[in-house]
């Protein structure tokens, strides 16, 4: 009895290695990599979507890395992922399944949902991620019209913690792909992903990027909404055929166009994206991919003319005028003082008019007083003295010779 226990109580002698020990050890070091902070617009216009709770359809080619994403916002927000392959399930999967009851007749066939929305609900919180939308056929995507704008799945709804992105491969290169469907591409916002080539080679040599995802400000809530009906009423308000426009294609039909429903998508984004002070760029690719390309680039352009000076107090103060950096708002400006002097001429207006020529000329780039500058030349009325500051742009505009001419002109007539 104590020999036996002896030897039960004495070490052991080393297990011997199993054949996929070493494996997992070189697997390990493989997994073990580093992170760099990284600016990524994609991400931070995916996270924007996410976070104004719109469905977001993410469209790139297989293996770029749509799911690395996900998972990676999923962390970002401390948000359990739930994957769901929308080409593998019937439409009963989304619609629910009927199930009968003791008394149909009083009780009704309730529609049992699938166990997944029963553990996105239990958990309260979660981003559901539709993958592979484009090879479902259109019986499943008819059933998914409801998950993504009512968010039901069956008799279940889906929490408010609950966010929906889904990815889709290009029907040239999905399996068996489909186009949207004109109703449930209109209730995404759909954004185009592609692979960065440094961002692949550093990944791959060992540190991956870690972005840093956009923050709303709350001090600036009631001014970004403000802000973002302001913009959107402004450019529908002149242009109203911009309301509704469906695609006369159905590739056109499949990707983003307006209407009413995504005009309110894109007023929501300009809301978040102003709230979090995001750059121009992220919040054009955010419109564009709601309302389409045409007018998704007419409403950034429209929310920056917004905050243009008014030409009136311009012209009233020339040498206190604050003109825009940008070349392009810069022009407007100018083009919009050119027209006030024609809707209402005289001559210390024409002459501020010229005053705020010269500022822009000491301030900016010389070709932008080209046009406004031979308008206004021509806008020139009997009587009128040439003032001083055309000498001053005469190097730039070669404007010097048509004032000489218009000053010979004058002493003729008088």
């Amino acid at each position: 009895m104590s020999a036996h226990l002896a030897a039960v109580d004495s070490p052991s002698e080393a297990a011997p290695a199993r054949p996929l020990d070493t494996a997992a050890d070189l697997l390990a070091l493989l997994r073990d990599t580093s992170t760099e902070p990284r600016a990524d617009p994609r991400l931070e216009a995916l996270t924007l979507a996410v976070s104004a709770d719109l469905p977001v359809l993410l469209w790139g080619e297989p293996g770029i890395g749509k799911t690395a994403a996900l998972t990676q916002l999923a962390d970002a927000l401390d948000l359990p992922l739930t994957t769901v392959i929308a080409s593998v399930h019937e439409p009963s999967d989304f619609a629910g399944l009927p199930v009968v009851g003791d008394d149909p007749a009083v009780q009704g066939v309730p529609m049992a949902p699938p166990d997944w929305a029963v553990r996105l609900v239990r958990a309260g919180h979660g981003l559901l991620f539709l993958d592979e939308l484009s090879t479902a056929p259109p019986a499943v995507q008819a059933a998914l019209l409801r998950v993504v704008l009512e968010r039901r799945i069956g008799a279940l709804r889906l929490p408010p913690g609950v966010r929906i992105v889904a990815a889709a491969n290009p029907r040239s290169s999905a399996a068996d792909g489909w186009e949207l469907s004109a109703p449930l591409a209109n209730r995404f916002v759909h954004l185009q992903w592609a692979h960065d080539h440094e961002v692949v080679v550093r990944g791959l040599g060992g540190t991956w990027p870690r972005s840093a995802l956009p923050v709303l400000d709350p001090a600036r809530l009631p001014e970004a909404v403000a802000f973002a009906r302001r913009a959107v009423c402004a450019l529908l308000a002149a242009r109203p055929g911009l309301v509704h426009r469906l695609p006369q294609n159905e590739a056109g039909r499949g990707g983003p166009w307006p209407s009413p429903r995504s005009w309110e998508m894109a007023l929501r984004l300009v809301a978040f994206a102003t709230a979090a002070g995001t750059s121009r760029d992220v919040l054009s690719t955010l419109v564009r991919g709601t309302v389409g390309d045409g007018p998704g680039l007419e409403l950034p352009a429209g929310m920056d003319r917004l905050d243009l000076p008014d030409p009136e107090t311009l012209l009233a103060d020339p040498a206190a005028a604050v003109l825009p950096e940008r070349g392009d708002l810069r022009q407007v400006v100018l083009d919009g003082v050119v027209e006030a002097v024609r809707a209402r001429p005289d001559q210390n207006r024409w002459d501020a008019a010229w005053a705020l020529l010269v500022r822009a000329l000491d301030t900016g780039a010389p070709d932008l007083v080209v046009v406004p500058a031979a308008t206004l030349a021509a806008l020139r009325r009997d009587g009128w003295q040439v003032p001083a500051a055309v000498e001053r742009l005469a190097g730039a505009v070669s404007l010097s010779r048509r004032a000489d001419r218009a000053a010979a002109g004058a002493g003729v007539r008088r």
